[in-house]
């Protein structure tokens, strides 16, 4: 009939993507642990391929070599070191960042990977007159951060205006992804949480990620 259509070709479910968890703690027993681990098993759950990027299980070495450094500028960038670290950066299209925020700024490893990993060639290109970057993160179309505090909200929002979070969105994401949905969850007081915090945290992970 005119006017109709068919419903089954407007039910097509949403293909399974291609998500890398990115965990940057250094004990397997934390709390960023147990929230990587709701984060992992909801992806799964939700028919995802998930690849996980324990930076301190696999012992990844943070700081920029003299070779990275000397390429930054080059046609190419050294990779050698990082090839399977930048791999799956490439073929990611979600990224899920759990980690804590020390001294409101991201942990030495990971902000290590953003430094040696989201390099030029890899994350970006330079522009030839040293303007504004360009992007090459083309595939990332979700991206969730989950990162704990020992601060209450109001000091990280109020006083010192989210440094991470505006980080992530701005100078990582919305220069590399600018195409990237971005959300992140801050778990708050995380010193002082009793059990049923912590699990009325993780559901928050779930929906969000239910929702890829």
């Amino acid at each position: 009939m005119p006017g109709m259509w068919d419903v089954s070709q407007q039910m097509h479910p949403v293909p399974p993507m291609k998500c890398l968890v990115v965990v940057a703690h250094p004990r397997s027993d934390s709390l960023c642990s147990a929230m990587a681990r709701s984060a992992i098993e909801t992806l799964t759950a939700n028919g995802h391929e998930v690849q996980i990027e324990d930076l301190y299980q696999s012992g990844f070495a943070p700081a920029l070599t003299a070779s990275e450094r000397l390429s930054y500028y080059s046609p190419a960038f050294d990779t050698t070191a990082i090839q399977s670290e930048v791999a799956r950066l490439l073929s990611a299209h979600a990224l899920v960042l759990v980690f804590p925020t020390w001294w409101f700024g991201f942990p030495a490893i990971l902000k290590g990977w953003f430094d040696r990993v989201w390099a030029p060639g890899v994350a970006y290109d330079h522009a030839t007159d040293f303007g504004p970057i360009k992007p090459r993160l083309n595939l990332l179309r979700n991206a969730l951060a989950v990162t704990s505090l020992g601060s209450p909200w109001w000091v990280d929002r109020l006083v010192l205006r989210q440094p991470v979070k505006r980080v992530l969105k701005t100078a990582l994401l919305g220069t590399c992804a600018p195409a990237c949905r971005f959300e992140m969850l801050s778990l708050y007081k995380a010193e002082r949480l009793a059990p049923s915090e912590v699990q009325v945290f993780c559901s928050r992970i779930e929906r969000v990620l239910s929702e890829w």
